[in-house]
């Protein structure tokens, strides 16, 4: 019993020997590991969605660091300002890398890599080109060219004296202009300065690169304390990195790197579909999609396809708006244009609805996306494509509103007259004819005999005026039984 006890307290040692030891070696591996994200295309919602949600699972798996490998040719601001945020406010060291060899981290990735801890490139990448885009077509260079004095001196001569009223409100309109784009820019130079200075690289530069829009190569940069190192790749990178000390959000952190193992990261598919979603030129097809299956439905109820593709197109398309930086006067122009083009199917005008509304579509669809960012505007294809269609569609109303125009009337009275019908019995004014497969009564100026083949000239209330048809009409089909409409006569009493 004794020998049992000893035996069983050995095994419980080398059991808890074991456990601490896998749990150190985990821990280790844990604490080792270093995550790579890839910011790649344009940067909107879904990149800012992704590379924050990593941010968050790399603090709570304990990663040592996060790699952010760039190629961006920028991205919306709201995006930008998001990841910043959630760089700064990382306890896990990141890294910002602009690479492979090739890649770029213009505009908005230009923002990234200077809030990121340490700053590195691979041989034949630039950065740069950071200065604010047009946003709504209004924060262009507006300024007004100033006179020369050899004009001026040219309009005295010729005795033209300067339109001062003219010349003021040009001023004034290029000064709001210029005030506007002040503000975008002045907000932008401070924003990145402020990264700059908290990570102790090229503020001057930074500014230069917002307000000149300059870049510049991987060498360039390490020269002039734009980044801190170059790297051709994520292992040159890791062991170059190795033993550094960076300040985050938890403090002070020395990186240990150097055989650190890469777990790099893929986004989910939420986030594929949110980028696909958000996509502009997506949501712009979602949205077409979703007013012309409503049209449709709207047009044949019960048809529940159009509707319901209709509807999930546009609730999906107004989810992608509301995330990207929609002008609403583009919008409303595009509804206007579909309902010009409804309302010209119920109230054909000769295409004078109809062409007012593929217009209004047309100047809808460039004005949509209210920004000049690459990778966040509708192809003028596209655009183009969906305007040719609607109008082949415009035209094909019209032409079948004409044709039905040179078509004789098929109901009604109306559309009585001219058709043929049969007598039923002999008759000398009024008697029964079978037309169109009924019993009419019938009046006639000539004598008529049984299954004689008759005209319809008139119609009035149950009662139709009839002629004898003559060699001139076309030939008579009775499309029925024999003439011989005896069943239709009322059976004699017994």
């Amino acid at each position: 019993m004794a020998c049992t006890s000893r035996c069983l307290l050995v095994l419980l040692a080398f059991a808890a020997v074991f456990i601490g030891s896998a749990s150190r070696v985990v821990a280790q591996d844990a604490n080792t590991a270093v995550r790579e994200i890839a910011i790649e295309g344009a940067i909107g919602p879904a990149t800012s969605r992704f590379v924050r949600t990593e941010l968050e699972d790399a603090d709570a798996a304990g990663a040592s660091a996060v790699v952010l490998r760039i190629d961006t040719p920028g991205g919306l601001d709201g995006a930008m300002r998001d990841i910043v945020k959630a760089i700064l406010a990382s306890p896990v060291p990141v890294i910002g890398h602009v690479a492979p060899g090739g890649a770029r981290a213009a505009s908005a990735g230009t923002y990234i890599l200077y809030a990121s801890h340490i700053a590195a490139m691979a041989p034949a990448t630039n950065l740069g080109a950071a200065t604010p885009v047009s946003l709504g077509g209004g924060f262009g260079d507006a300024e007004t060219p100033k006179a020369s004095d050899e004009d001026k001196t040219n309009d005295e001569e010729n005795g033209e004296p300067e339109d001062e009223n003219a010349s003021g409100v040009a001023r004034a309109g290029a000064d709001d202009a210029t005030a506007k784009r002040r503000k975008v820019v002045n907000d932008a130079v401070a924003y990145i300065r402020g990264l700059a200075e908290q990570r102790g690289r090229n503020a001057d530069w930074a500014e230069r690169a917002v307000r000149e829009g300059v870049s510049l190569s991987a060498q360039a940069a390490l020269d002039d304390n734009v980044i801190d190192l170059m790297a051709a790749n994520t292992r040159e990178l890791l062991g170059a990195i190795d033993g550094r000390r960076v300040e985050t959000a938890a403090g002070v952190q020395q990186l240990s790197t150097k055989n650190a193992t890469v777990d790099r990261r893929e986004p989910g598919w939420q986030t594929e579909l949110l980028s696909v979603i958000t996509n502009p030129t997506v949501a712009y097809l979602l949205f077409m999609i979703g007013i012309y299956g409503l049209i449709l439905e709207g047009l044949n109820p019960g048809a529940a396809v159009p509707g319901v593709v209709g509807a999930i197109s546009l609730v999906c398309a107004l989810f992608a708006f509301q995330v990207l930086p929609v002008n609403y006067a583009g919008l409303a122009l595009i509804a206007l244009g579909a309902g010009l083009m409804v309302a010209e199917m119920f109230a054909p005008s000769f295409g004078i609805l109809g062409l007012g509304g593929v217009t209004a579509f047309v100047f809808g669809s460039i004005m949509l996306m209210d920004t000049d960012v690459p990778g966040f505007e509708i192809p003028f294809g596209v655009i183009g494509g969906i305007a040719v269609a609607s109008a082949l569609l415009l035209f094909l109303i019209l032409y079948l509103f004409l044709r039905s125009r040179r078509e004789s009337v098929q109901t009604g009275h109306a559309g009585l007259i001219g058709a043929r019908c049969v007598a039923l019995a002999d008759f000398e004014h009024e008697g029964r004819v079978l037309l169109h497969g009924e019993s009419w009564l019938a009046q006639s100026t000539a004598p008529v005999a049984r299954d004689d083949r008759l005209i319809v000239t008139a119609a009035e209330g149950l009662k139709v005026f009839v002629r004898p048809a003559g060699p001139a009409d076309q030939p008579f089909t009775t499309g029925g039984p024999s003439p011989n409409r005896s069943f239709l006569r009322p059976s004699p009493r017994r």
